[in-house]
């Protein structure tokens, strides 16, 4: 007598194999400079792209004004995790305006980890510094984009620049009708 599946599957003990998804972690460049508008614009677009990804999403951020905050925020809203990486010891005193400087305490309080580049003062090569290290702990970059500045070490484009050398993906997010001021 030939025996039913439910039968057959009864006899022996069924496990099932849970496979950890791979963590995926994003880094973020962009431009400082957004307009309000362009900030409503830009986070609606952050949100699509990490809702796609959808799983233990780790964000990586500098955690400047504009794009880089706004991303942090994004990804903390989605249930991810915040790493920042810090261009030196004093950028927080040296570079974080007054009007940013509630925003960036916040988002430094919330991360999981704070990695401070080994330079003493901020200056272009910290972020150059900075932002290899990103690039070196990412598996995607996002780049809050205009596509027309021009390419300066530690600016938006050379990073983009440096991404897409690695061979990294990078997801522009550039709405229609985005600005900068």
């Amino acid at each position: 007598m030939r025996q039913q599946p439910q039968e057959l599957l009864a006899r022996w003990e069924i496990t099932v194999i849970e496979q950890e998804m791979p963590m995926v972690r994003i880094g973020v460049t962009g431009h400082m400079n957004l307009t309000p508008a362009t900030t409503h614009l830009v986070r609606d677009e952050l949100r699509s792209h990490l809702r796609r990804v959808g799983h233990d999403l780790v964000g990586v951020s500098c955690i400047a004004q504009g794009a880089d905050s706004l991303f942090a925020e994004t990804v903390l809203e989605m249930g991810g995790t915040l790493e920042v990486v810090l261009p030196s010891q004093d950028y927080r005193a040296a570079k974080v305006k007054p009007d940013h400087a509630e925003r960036f305490d916040r988002l430094l309080g919330k991360a999981a980890q704070v990695h401070v580049m080994a330079f003493e003062h901020a200056n272009r090569e910290a972020y150059v510094a900075a932002n290899e290290a990103m690039l070196g702990s990412v598996t995607e970059l996002v780049a809050v984009w205009d596509g027309e500045s021009p390419v300066d070490a530690g600016g938006t484009a050379s990073v983009v620049a440096e991404a897409r050398r690695r061979g990294l993906p990078v997801t522009v997010i550039w709405p229609e009708g985005a600005s900068r001021r």
